[in-house]
């Protein structure tokens, strides 16, 4: 982005001294006549002063105290720049060591507690040696991260401190298409900045942002201009109250674009409160399989066209829901009074419900209406899974001497694959993921980014040998 600044005129005005010498000669030329400056019509009143009842001039009253509370997070990770291991098999110690750099980062974040927590993105905070958060007064203080949600892109940090600026919350759920909102944020680190727009669309669920945490999407679309920095920062409506926080923009070009993303603070809420308590989020878990519901589908089922809802179409065995009674075939109206649309939103609503709540679900089943309720078991995910029943772990050097591995290669070793993996024919126990689709493999949350869905090439280290095998995701 170009920048042009505009020279600013100077006009300098230099008083001769009465004493100063006189001129040779007097200029017999007669004075110039003094030009008449235009009346020019002046209003020095602020824009709200005397404006019509009920129209709206500003919004200055409301966006001041938000600014406060909104903060700049400057993050700092090392990054190893690790040489291909195939050229140091082929050169050994001619190829020069690896190479570590520092990468610098920019974030925004929101205060929601005078004693420092804030709220901000994952990806603003992930892989961060070293955090400093800016507040409006200038001073500037380390953080720490308190706890981060990859599938929800939502992280926690905390900044010590007694009475900060803070923004109150809103409920998102009653946030509506044509509500006035801002951002508020430091793009591209120019320094904070309220850029305004209006809610362009809820409940967004599959834009494919958080597809590779295989998270839960759930955005506020809004016009507001987000930017490069604004990440982690305020949504804000007219009453200056917290609704989102923005996390992503959608752009051919990587500039803004008008159409942007933002977290609902409920969901954001319900996170926070959950990384703060046990510094991880814990979801609720039901055990069945959605599908879409179509026309066709609800004539064969009893149920009126144009129902919304979704249809099980595999109940897991031994699961809450197995155990509570509900089928396949069964068609989902609704859990808790909340309409079920779409698979998504099930799988939404039901991981922001805690494990042990109750899930109260009305199906129609036969052509009748019927309501079970469901204690929910907890969503457990394998933490050490990279694909469907494959576990792998960091290459240690005790790892490297009891099985011959030169220090050379680097990477995650399998150390365990289920048998009824669907991977069970590319992996075995002890090979060494070296790379993902071209890329060194550093740590398993790095390792998972780089997966993708279709085929990816992977290098890998076994039984003495490098090779490269090709791995398919569905």
């Amino acid at each position: 982005m170009k920048i042009k600044f505009l020279p600013i005129g100077f006009a300098l005005l230099i008083a001769v001294p009465l004493w100063a010498a006189e001129p040779a000669e007097k200029s017999k030329e007669p004075a110039a006549a003094t030009k008449k400056m235009p009346t020019l019509l002046t209003d020095n009143s602020p824009v709200s002063e005397g404006a019509r009842p009920g129209s709206v001039t500003s919004y200055a009253d409301v966006i001041e105290p938000v600014q406060k509370a909104v903060v700049s997070v400057y993050s700092t990770k090392t990054v190893r720049q690790r040489v291909n291991p195939f050229y140091r098999q082929l050169f050994g110690d001619q190829i020069p060591p690896d190479r570590e750099s520092k990468e610098k980062g920019l974030g925004s974040g929101v205060i929601i507690s005078p004693d420092g927590y804030i709220l901000t993105n994952n990806h603003v905070v992930e892989g961060a040696d070293e955090l400093n958060v800016l507040l409006t007064d200038e001073r500037e203080l380390k953080a720490k991260v308190i706890g981060a949600d990859p599938k929800t892109d939502i992280a926690v940090i905390k900044i010590e401190g007694e009475n900060l600026p803070v923004v109150t919350m809103a409920d998102s759920d009653k946030l509506r298409v044509g509500d006035v909102v801002f951002a508020v944020g430091n793009p591209l680190d120019i320094g904070q900045t309220v850029t305004m727009g209006i809610v362009s669309a809820k409940n967004r669920r599959s834009v494919h942002i958080l597809d590779d945490n295989k998270g839960y999407e759930d955005f506020i679309q809004t016009d507001a201009a987000i930017n490069m920095g604004n990440s982690g920062g305020a949504l804000i409506d007219a009453k200056g109250r917290l609704v989102g926080i923005n996390s992503a923009i959608l752009s051919p070009s990587s500039g803004n674009i008008g159409i942007g993303f933002t977290i609902p603070v409920n969901l954001a809420a319900s996170i926070m409160r959950s990384l703060i308590e046990t510094g991880k989020v814990s979801r609720g878990y039901l055990g069945i399989v959605p599908s879409s519901a179509t026309d066709e589908l609800n004539e064969q089922l009893g149920v009126a066209k144009g129902t919304r809802g979704v249809v099980i179409a595999e109940v897991i065995p031994d699961s809450p829901a197995e155990k509570a009674g509900l089928s396949r075939t069964d068609f989902v109206l609704s859990i808790n009074d909340r309409v079920i649309g779409s698979p998504e939103e099930l799988r939404l609503t039901v991981a922001q419900m805690l494990p042990g709540s109750i899930a109260k679900i009305k199906i129609m089943r036969d052509g009748k209406e019927k309501s079970i309720e469901v204690p929910l078991g907890q969503l457990t995910e394998n933490p050490k899974a990279l694909f469907t029943g494959v576990n792998v772990d960091t290459l240690t050097d005790e790892t490297r001497r009891s099985l011959g591995i030169s220090r050379r290669i680097n990477g995650l070793i399998v150390t365990e694959v289920a048998e009824d993996s669907p991977f069970h024919d590319n992996f075995s126990a002890n090979m060494v993921i070296m790379e993902i689709n071209r890329q060194p493999v550093t740590d398993l949350a790095t390792a998972r980014t780089l997966v993708k869905t279709g085929r990816n090439l992977l290098a890998v280290y076994d039984q003495g040998g490098a090779r490269i095998i090709v791995v398919t995701v569905q």
